[in-house]
């Protein structure tokens, strides 16, 4: 949607949308299950909604997300940093499982394994198992830890 000949940003399409159809900004926050203030920070360009928000703000005003979304580059870019942010958390969540169940197969192996004691009297072992595993289940912590702050930055 153009306004004076340039793209409507995000905030304005809202307002826009909000008022044509004349809701106050208390109607529209209880329509999308949200505060009056957050719709405020939409229409005031302070924030922009995430991907879910986006596709009920379609719904509600009965549009199609091109229609909503791409007259506003900077709304575009956030979807898209949004979706990247999302595959990227994914991966990390992938990559805290298999390190953790790595870990944990090499303590499990190395009990399978067990240990033996030749007709020298030597011991053989698999004993690289052991730092090795907890290795794998350090990393994995961290990379845990790691997934959670970011989930909980992104909340907030």
């Amino acid at each position: 949607m153009e306004k004076g000949g340039r793209v409507m940003d995000f905030g304005s399409q809202v307002k826009k949308l909000r008022t044509s159809r004349k809701l106050t900004q208390e109607q529209l926050a209880q329509k999308l299950n949200v505060s009056r203030q957050t719709i405020s920070g939409w229409e005031n360009n302070r924030n922009l909604p995430d991907l879910e928000m986006v596709v009920m703000i379609a719904k509600t005003f009965q549009l199609s997300l091109d229609q909503l979304i791409l007259g506003d580059s900077t709304m575009t870019t956030k979807l898209m940093n949004d979706s990247s942010e999302t595959r990227k958390m994914r991966i990390n969540l992938y990559v805290t499982i298999i390190m953790t169940l790595t870990g944990m197969g090499c303590f499990l192996l190395f009990k399978i394994i067990g240990s033996s004691l030749d007709s020298n009297g030597v011991l053989h072992e698999p004993f690289f198992l052991i730092p090795i595993g907890y290795l794998f289940l350090l990393m994995g912590l961290i990379s845990g830890f790691n997934y959670l702050f970011k989930k909980l930055r992104k909340r907030n």
